[in-house]
């Protein structure tokens, strides 16, 4: 008689000291992590933490929104430079490095949506910024850190897309010319040409607006979530047209975040029904749901080294060691995590 399946593990460990909500998670490497990545965190009371793995606490708290929520948190290449940006209509650079902890500069934002920006390097101590603009259907780009205009990337005047809700710059192995992939309140995902400032192609995903998305550059495919009960995954061919490979339908409704793991092999969708849902990248299959947190999940983010947090509402920070990422292989052991069996008949 076959044995039956264990159920998915418990968190690796579990953050607490936020005091409200997580919108905005972020891993990045540093020297007060001793070799491990720290964890950054944006909370709805608009403070950033910066969280030790090692002693799981707090090593610092950023104050720079005015109390209003953190949505979105990015490490520059740089390393010690980070961007947080905040429904106080401000992204602020901040300088993490010897502890200083300070803001160095700001740039207003024109939207009130709850779009989150993105950036790109583009050479050592210059990278491309991509936020949402002062109209309501546009995309402003800067150089940073100058902050001279780029140009604003506003939809054909047929097309009726409505706000951008998420934002991904990218550039082609073939070609030095960015590109910038956009999810839509109308649930479309366009992807743009930013040198000549028009939309190369656009698809149409979900019936709702996309609340998050995440691309893969390597396979030219990408995946994204809206309110409904449904993942899309896309693909973007060489003549730069995208189209819809596969719809993968959930189980409740609403995604809040999606997240490939930087190795491809995996990602996390983080759920308004307060789970954690795991799949194979390539097949869609699901690995594994987890159900700890006992609100809206806002965020997930994977570190380098495999690790997945998940933010929530309930004011929460969950570390999870799911299906290690081995050196000695090319695919991750997506049979176990932490060393036991999970099976998949188990992870309704």
């Amino acid at each position: 008689m076959a044995a039956s399946p264990l159920p998915p593990p418990d968190p690796q460990f579990v953050l607490r000291g936020t005091q409200s909500a997580v919108h905005a998670l972020h891993f990045f490497g540093g020297a007060q992590g001793q070799g491990r990545p720290l964890l950054l965190s944006g909370s709805l009371s608009g403070l950033v933490h910066i969280w030790s793995l090692q002693t799981r606490r707090a090593v610092a708290t950023l104050d720079g929104h005015g109390g209003k929520c953190v949505t979105w948190l990015q490490t520059l290449p740089q390393g010690h430079l980070l961007l947080s940006q905040g429904r106080d209509l401000k992204l602020r650079l901040w300088d993490l490095a010897e502890g200083r902890n300070a803001i160095v500069d700001s740039v207003p934002v024109e939207s009130m949506g709850f779009c989150r920006s993105s950036v790109l390097a583009r050479g050592p101590e210059r990278w491309m910024l991509a936020m949402p603009g002062g109209g309501s259907d546009e995309v402003q780009i800067l150089e940073m850190p100058s902050k001279t205009s780029v140009c604003t990337l506003k939809p054909e005047a047929d097309a009726k897309p409505g706000m951008p809700m998420c934002l991904e710059l990218w550039q082609a192995d073939s070609s030095p010319r960015p590109l910038l992939l956009a999810g839509y309140e109308d649930g479309s995902v366009a992807l743009w040409d930013v040198s000549e400032r028009k939309v190369c192609s656009r698809v149409a995903c979900h019936p709702e607006p996309v609340m998050g998305f995440d691309f893969d550059s390597q396979k030219a495919r990408g995946v994204s979530g809206s309110a409904e009960k449904a993942l899309a995954v896309w693909s973007l061919d060489e003549q730069q047209a995208l189209q819809v490979c596969r719809t993968h339908e959930l189980t409740n409704p609403g995604i809040a975040d999606v997240k490939i793991r930087p190795d491809r092999k995996i990602l996390a969708t983080a759920g308004w029904d307060h789970r954690v849902r795991v799949f194979h990248w390539w097949t869609m299959k699901p690995l594994a749901v987890l159900s700890f947190h006992s609100a809206t999940i806002h965020s997930v983010a994977f570190a380098t080294d495999g690790l997945l947090a998940a933010g929530s509402g309930d004011q929460r920070i969950s570390i999870w060691s799911l299906y290690p990422i081995r050196s000695d292989a090319s695919t991750p052991s997506l049979g176990h995590a932490e060393g036991r069996e999970v099976g998949t008949q188990a992870l309704a």
